[in-house]
């Protein structure tokens, strides 16, 4: 049987070809991928588009990538890794050890984690896209930033929850279940009613949907 036409964007470099080239290029090519993946999604981004966004040839792209899926994996892991550090130095501020006053801390934690700080517009831009598109998405794409982001960022949540558990100060479950919980009461709903970033919500309605998150977890989850 003959094989349909493989789609030139996608075509991947030689097997076994290792990447190289100069590093300013390459940096070019990932600032030029997440605009490109950011605008136009994963299925419609072409390595064409990239390229010329980069200024650079599509040899040249693969000469630093293997194919589109491993480009977007790529720069996705870059920005979740610097979004994951920066949410992770939130959780040990407010949490790193025991607040005097709990509601407000979380309070301030929760703004933290829900609202999309302007320096990562670019990364949530490619949250959208992996919500938008995750049918046509590799799993080892989904798997790679959900190990780099997301389950990084709870399981620190997880850690410090715990801690405040054994002193005393919550109550009700595991540390992985106080991490879920305060993540889906306090920072869920600003999610979805701003779409992840891309239209901000008033601060009065952000600050509303926090403090009535927060309220719901300590009336869950707070000291016996």
């Amino acid at each position: 049987m003959e094989r349909p036409p493989m789609d030139p964007s996608d075509t991947p470099r030689a097997a076994g070809r290792a990447p190289g080239g100069h590093p300013a290029k390459r940096a070019a090519i990932d600032a030029a991928a997440r605009t490109v993946f950011g605008n136009e999604g994963y299925s419609r981004a072409s390595v064409d588009a990239i390229a010329a966004e980069a200024g650079v040839s599509k040899r040249t792209i693969y000469n630093h990538h293997r194919d589109k899926a491993q480009l977007f994996l790529t720069v996705l892991q870059q920005s979740a890794r610097a979004v994951a550090e920066y949410h992770e130095g939130l959780i040990d501020r407010h949490l790193g050890t025991p607040p005097p006053d709990l509601a407000a801390a979380l309070t301030r934690l929760g703004h933290g984690l829900a609202v999309p700080h302007e320096d990562f517009a670019g990364h949530f831009a490619l949250v959208r896209v992996i919500f938008a598109e995750a049918r046509h998405l590799p799993e080892h794409v989904l798997q790679g930033w959900r190990e780099t982001g997301p389950g990084r960022v709870h399981s620190r949540l997880a850690e410090r929850m715990g801690a405040l558990a054994e002193e005393g100060g919550l109550s009700g479950g595991p540390p992985e279940e106080l991490a879920a919980h305060f993540t889906q009461l306090v920072a869920s709903e600003v999610y979805e009613r701003s779409f992840h970033g891309a239209l901000p919500l008033p601060q009065e309605e952000t600050d509303a949907l926090i403090a009535s998150g927060v309220a719901a977890f300590l009336a869950l989850h707070g000291p016996r």
